[in-house]
């Protein structure tokens, strides 16, 4: 059961970085964009590298590595030894729920500009958290 939660990942991780984490905009009246992980890589490519390469290595990275190398483990293709890094690296991708719960904190203690979280925040977060409770499970199995 755990190698088809894991696999399902595979299909919900790239759906959560195109679905809307966030809806902002200035002010109530103006109407609200709605920003993806995909569309604030973008956008964060243009204005900051060093932080556009982070959450890059956070949101998109880490989670597919540790879903496919828990894989590997489930069909017996790779040592479960390496265990204790996945484990790190399902920490490292909710670093990136951290960065945008304090986006969202930041932005609203400011007053000027409105923030909603969407769907896709809950999913994303979601995935993550099963992926650590899949990896916990397959280690204490």
């Amino acid at each position: 059961m755990l190698r088809y939660a894991n696999l399902l990942l595979l299909i919900l991780f790239p759906i959560s970085w195109f679905a809307p984490l966030l809806r902002a905009g200035l002010l109530p009246l103006f109407g609200l964009s709605e920003i993806s992980v995909i569309s604030g890589l973008q956008s964060l490519w243009q204005t900051d590298v060093f932080l556009a390469l982070l959450v890059t290595l956070f949101a998109i990275f880490s989670p597919m590595m540790k879903t496919i190398a828990l894989a590997l483990i489930h069909f017996g293709l790779m040592r479960r030894k390496a265990l204790w890094a996945l484990e790190y690296l399902g920490k490292l991708a909710m670093a990136d729920v951290f960065l945008i719960a304090l986006y969202v904190v930041v932005v609203k203690g400011v007053g000027l500009a409105t923030v909603q979280t969407a769907w896709g925040l809950y999913l994303f977060t979601a995935c993550i958290l099963a992926s650590i409770a899949i990896s916990h499970l397959t280690r204490k199995r």
